[in-house]
């Protein structure tokens, strides 16, 4: 597991750790079993439980061997474990996936099997932040819950309470290689420095018991923790190179992609011109037909007309009246004289 879940579920895990040292857990929703395989290093004894019998099948095939870790298929509402039967009960990121009828029933059973003095170490998206500011719904979220919603329900059987924030931190370290003073956590930029404030919340952890005498005496102010591996780091250094690289390529596509606009620019003002000088050709070839047409038109209108002048000259009336034409002729030459 790596990313940003693993980051925020291994630190739960490793955050509980101290407070159940030698002691008997419930690791509840235990899931892939991962979690309760962690506990189990440090504790007496670890009941994983989980509503899901496949994956709590997978969870024992490889942590069953640890002699004091066990797996179990059940619900949280309804755990398979007699009365305070355990000193410790953990239970992270299991709140919001039951409806809001079951919410109240799962407290009530870990408070049944909490030995007296026991720890409910909880923890549960904090609504106004993971869901609301983020406009985000998790399909397998059924009852979200904000700090005030989740502190209500606790209180029946849980009135004392201790109240820590979880939220993915980017920052840089500084670490004393000998015994100091305890931390500083600062925040700032060019401008100005100051002492850093607690961030809102995107999971909130209750450590809860039943008197604030059976809450534990000491908890750190701030805990940190960080990959291992670096997996979350070596990851964000590939996506950044990546993001290099896609950048370089996408600018020579831009830029292919201009030579490439030039050359179509320059095809389509070619073609234009070629339009133009092709339009302009096909005019004029029009403009000489409409004349070769009006010519022709005017030679048959001629021709007709001699084929109408020879054919009357041709006839009995014009043989009738050509001595009749020809003294009248005369006759206006006479005159004109």
């Amino acid at each position: 597991m790596i990313g940003e879940i693993a980051y925020e579920h291994c630190h739960r895990y490793a955050f509980a750790r101290r407070y159940v040292a030698g002691r008997r857990v419930l690791d509840a929703a235990c899931g892939e079993g991962y979690g309760t395989a962690l506990l189990a290093a440090v504790a007496q004894s670890v009941v994983g439980v989980d509503i899901d019998a496949q994956v709590v099948a997978g969870a024992a095939a490889r942590y069953g061997k640890c002699g004091n870790l066990f797996f179990e298929a059940a619900s949280v509402a309804r755990l398979p474990l007699p009365d305070a039967s355990v000193d410790v009960v953990v239970s992270f990121e299991t709140i919001e996936h039951l409806d809001a009828a079951d919410q109240p029933r799962m407290i009530a059973e870990f408070a049944r099997v909490l030995a007296p003095g026991g720890l409910l170490i909880l923890s549960s998206p904090n609504r106004p932040e993971y869901s609301d500011a983020r406009g985000y719904a998790n399909p397998f979220h059924l009852h979200e819950l904000d700090r005030d919603e989740l502190s209500q329900l606790m209180k029946s059987h849980f009135s004392a309470q201790r109240w820590f924030r979880q939220r993915r931190y980017l920052g840089s370290a500084i670490w004393n290689e000998e015994p100091g003073e305890r931390h500083e956590a600062l925040s700032g930029s060019v401008d100005a420095i100051g002492t850093a404030t607690a961030p809102s919340a995107m999971y909130f952890i209750v450590i809860a018991a039943r008197t604030s005498g059976s809450l534990p005496a000491h908890t750190p102010a701030l805990s940190l923790y960080a990959d291992g591996e670096d997996a979350e780091w070596r990851r964000i250094d590939h996506e950044a190179r990546e993001a290099l690289r896609l950048d370089e390529a996408l600018g020579a596509q831009i830029r292919e992609s201009q030579e490439l606009r030039a050359m179509v620019a320059h095809r389509d003002a070619a073609l234009a011109e070629s339009a133009r000088s092709e339009a302009a050709a096909l005019q004029e070839r029009d403009d000489a037909r409409r004349a070769l047409v009006a010519e022709q038109e005017r030679l048959t209108r001629a021709i007709e007309a001699q084929e109408r002048v020879v054919a009357y000259r041709g006839s009995v009336r014009w043989w009738l009246m050509l001595p009749w034409l020809r003294v009248r002729r005369l006759w206006n030459r006479i005159r004109a004289a």
